[in-house]
């Protein structure tokens, strides 16, 4: 694994998470949570932001996703958080405009060591298959506060809710691809004029 590599384990008594990332990966991707659409969109992040991403997860799915989402956000965030380090060299910041069909997505992202997260996605239906689509709120809460990040997602325009959230996904591994990039001209420089970014103020 390279050295920005990063794995981490949380267990609780509602789940039992392990993920591992290479932010300088190829985009490979192993999923085991019990979750398929969710699959199907942590897919997209490790394919569109070129990081490799490992994930199993065990929840109380009997009663519902709501613990698992969440709680895989939290344990991806920690994970970034311990790869990207302390951001030296990093471009921090990342965005990007995804569209699929009628759906349009802008997501801007910013490893500023603060936590915060504007989502405005209108979903045009309440679930897609058998997931409850306001549980991609908690998972991108869950992934802010705990890399430190600063997420906005914005649909700008969609009528097919899969398409909504296939979108911001796609455009939110685009982001965190430009954002972790390593940048020539800021070798051995935090991109911050406070010169840290690992502060959360």
């Amino acid at each position: 694994m390279s050295q920005r590599s990063a794995s981490v384990t949380r267990n609780t008594l509602e789940t039992q998470i392990s993920v591992s990332v290479n932010l300088d990966g190829t985009g490979q991707c192993k999923l085991d949570t019990g979750l398929p659409f969710l699959e199907h969109m942590l897919d997209q992040v490790a394919r569109h932001g070129l990081v490799d991403i490992e994930i199993t997860a065990k929840g109380d799915l009997h009663i519902d996703a709501h613990h698992t989402v969440e709680d895989i956000g939290i344990a991806l965030g920690q994970a970034m958080a311990k790869a990207w380090g302390d951001k030296v060299g990093v471009r921090r910041y990342g965005n990007a405009y995804v569209p699929l069909d009628e759906a349009l997505t802008r997501v801007v992202i910013d490893l500023s060591g603060r936590p915060g997260l504007e989502m405005f996605i209108d979903f045009t239906r309440a679930r897609i298959g058998d997931f409850d689509v306001d549980l991609f709120y908690e998972f991108f809460q869950g992934f802010v506060n705990h890399a430190g990040a600063t997420l906005h997602i914005d649909n700008l325009r969609g009528k097919n809710a899969h398409h909504q959230a296939e979108t911001a996904f796609k455009a939110f591994g685009r982001a965190l691809r430009m954002a972790v990039e390593m940048d020539p001209r800021m070798a051995n420089i935090t991109p911050s004029t406070k010169g840290t970014l690992t502060e959360k103020k």
